[in-house]
């Protein structure tokens, strides 16, 4: 047999038996113009968009379903991302504040709570719900394809360079932007002598009765920790954590990623003297030594048993190690690390990788405020991952908030690519005001991602365009991102933030009630900002410490609310129509259709509301109930002082009939 027949038999054997792992078909590419890698919730929720805005895209991913992290972890089955289901309303924006799982759709029924309606829900329940997302909304998914390598195209597209990546059978998918959602995997390792003998959360044993009577050390505090501490409270003899940092609780912090109530019951233990405890120390300079069971030392003390010839111990490495009392003395049946993950930059190579985050120490990658990846264009990285823009700060990292960074990523892609402005709403300025109330009361977006996600409000004279959720630390690039310009008359940004004062949050105080003193409000509530022009790169740089914007001309806090109601008359409405009459200045008091009338006939200048309103047939017909309770709650002045000659008309002086200061509510103490 001569050979070109050998190599047509070999061929032959190989179509029927399947090509090996490392064979490389060549010419076998499948283009399209977005590539989604990674079918989890952050993937998948860009698909809805991708699919609703009917873009070219496919979803790949390397597992056989949706969802494959949830199938796997949390290791002890309970996810910590509320599902509260009964909110006593029925509007759907609402309900999506204190629904933690669901993600977004145009269908209202397309919800978390169809599959558990669990305040905590099983872990199991959410792989079943986002399978449920994909056939519903038919979204274009090709499971079973893991993606090994990523590299940038070298010819420039219309769009800019594409990449292409490059699966397990050397198949090739190019796409002109990557958006990548491949989640947190690999598990944050620490080197030090004897970290081969210590166990990983990601294999360490589920069943509690493994860990009978014996003694266990957790390598780390975040919430991986203490839930490994909790599934094995009531068997192990002790149980002490140990890492670099205090442990933060997230009812203080207000970040939901530090420990939750739902893990901490060994917080009781601890306090309450029954064995087990939490210990600070560095991990890079300490030994675990295996004679039987587990000691914990210094990597210094073994080169030095006395102690005396090294430098480098201080008490920062291990508090009081040279003493006979030390806290970690006694030795361990078992040393596990729980020190969270990291993201995967090995499947990128030189040209397509984004550089590691320097605020996350190299966990996750480093991107731009619009969540593109710092000098890969056309490269975004979505869900998780995406974290380093506000970690530990915002709710970024979690499905309720990066379900609207998505969103907003989706924006900026039909923006660049297919010139789709930012929707927008025009208003009239006689209609703003409701509308900020309507959005600080019922939004979903800015109230989960607090101090990163705001709206937009650019004035035009008597209108202006309202734009919401975009990304506050993107505004210097405003207009390239939303394809709208601002005008003369300046733009107002409302965002919901947090105070910067320290303070005690179950502490007498902990909470500012009146409306004078907006500006020291501490627990979430809303903030307008007012800039004359467009912050630059300069301004946002320099902006004060904790602050989310640059110093703008004017600033207004609503005050905080016990039951994130901002509806009040006098501790809300009023105050918040003063800023923007400040800001604009115009009157925007609202008006009866009979005062309407009276103004009509006796001024050649109507208020605004008159104008915008009454004198184009629409507005409110007061009836004596109304007009008597405006009159109760101060609203409006009584029929005596509508009769006495001293009144001055002029808007500047109506707040005070209510007892207010006119600026009170405006911090100008910059």
């Amino acid at each position: 047999m001569d050979f070109p027949l050998l190599i047509f038999f070999a061929f032959l054997v190989m179509v029927v038996h399947g090509f090996p792992e490392d064979y490389h078909i060549h010419n076998s590419t499948r283009h399209h113009d977005y590539c989604v890698l990674g079918a989890g919730p952050a993937g998948l929720q860009m698909g809805y968009f991708l699919s609703k805005s009917q873009r070219d895209y496919i979803i790949l991913e390397r597992n056989s379903g949706p969802g494959s992290f949830f199938s796997i972890y949390p290791r002890h089955r309970k996810l910590i991302s509320i599902n509260k289901i009964y909110t006593g309303r029925q509007n759907r924006e609402f309900n999506l504040r204190h629904d933690w799982n669901s993600l977004l759709s145009d269908r209202p029924d397309l919800l978390f709570q169809r599959v558990s309606q669990e305040l905590y829900p099983d872990a199991d329940s959410f792989p079943i719900y986002l399978s449920m997302y994909v056939k519903e909304l038919g979204l274009k998914v090709q499971y079973g394809v893991d993606i090994g390598k990523i590299r940038a195209s070298e010819s420039e597209s219309p769009r800019g360079r594409g990449y292409i990546l490059v699966d397990q059978h050397g198949l090739d998918y190019t796409c002109s932007v990557l958006l990548v959602s491949t989640g947190m995997w690999d598990p944050q390792k620490v080197q030090f002598e004897g970290s081969d003998l210590v166990e990983g959360y990601e294999s360490i044993p589920l069943n509690p009765e493994e860990y009978k009577d014996q003694a266990v050390l957790i390598l780390g505090k975040g919430n991986s920790a203490f839930e490994t501490a909790q599934s094995i409270l009531g068997r192990a003899s002790r149980i002490h954590l140990y890492s670099p940092s205090p442990v933060r609780l997230a009812w203080q912090t207000h970040y939901v990623g530090d420990l939750r109530a739902v893990n901490n019951e060994l917080l009781d233990t601890y306090q309450l003297k029954s064995l087990d405890g939490l210990v600070e120390g560095g991990l890079e300079d300490i030994a675990i030594k295996r004679r039987g069971q587990f000691y914990l030392t210094l990597a210094e003390l073994l080169e030095h048993p006395d102690g005396k010839n090294s430098t480098k111990i201080t008490a920062a490495n291990l508090p009081v190690y040279h003493n006979d009392n030390f806290s970690l003395r006694q030795p361990y049946d078992r040393v596990i690390r729980c020190l969270g993950f990291r993201f995967n930059f090995s499947i990128f190579d030189g040209s397509a990788r984004p550089p590691s985050s320097e605020v996350t120490r190299g966990r996750l990658p480093g991107l731009t405020a619009w969540y593109e990846g710092q000098g890969t264009p056309g490269l975004f990285v979505l869900g998780t991952a995406s974290h380093s823009r506000d970690y530990r700060s915002s709710a970024g990292g979690f499905i309720h908030g990066f379900r609207y960074t998505v969103r907003a990523v989706h924006r900026v892609l039909e923006q660049r690519y297919h010139s789709n402005y930012w929707p927008s709403i025009k208003l009239s300025v006689s209609q703003l005001q409701s509308w900020l109330l309507r959005r600080v009361n019922e939004a979903s977006g800015p109230y989960q991602m607090f101090g990163v996600l705001g709206d937009i409000i650019l004035l035009r004279g008597s209108h202006c365009e309202y734009l919401e959720e975009f990304p506050i630390q993107a505004l210097p690039q405003f207009s390239s991102l939303s394809g709208h310009r601002v005008s003369k008359h300046g733009l107002l940004v409302l965002i919901l933030q947090y105070g910067l004062n320290p303070t005690d949050s179950l502490g007498p105080g902990r909470a500012e009630s009146e409306w004078t003193r907006a500006w020291r409000s501490n627990f979430l509530h809303p903030v307008l900002y007012y800039y004359d022009t467009l912050p630059s790169e300069k301004d946002l740089r320099h902006r004060p410490a904790g602050w989310p914007l640059p110093r703008p001309k004017a600033v207004h806090h609503m005050v905080e609310d016990f039951l994130t109601e901002w509806d009040g008359p006098i501790s809300h409405s009023q105050p918040l129509r003063r800023f923007l009459e400040h800001c604009l200045h115009t009157d925007l008091r609202a008006f009866y259709a009979e005062s309407c009338f009276r103004f009509s006939l006796t001024n050649r200048k109507p208020p605004l509301f008159c104008r915008q309103g009454y004198l184009r047939k629409h507005g409110v017909v007061g009836n004596s109930h109304l007009w008597q309770h405006a009159r109760e709650a101060g609203l409006m002045p009584s029929e005596q002082e509508y009769a006495s000659p001293d009144v001055d008309p002029s808007f500047p002086d109506y707040l005070t009939r209510a007892g207010a200061s006119v600026s009170s509510a405006i911090n100008v103490d910059f």
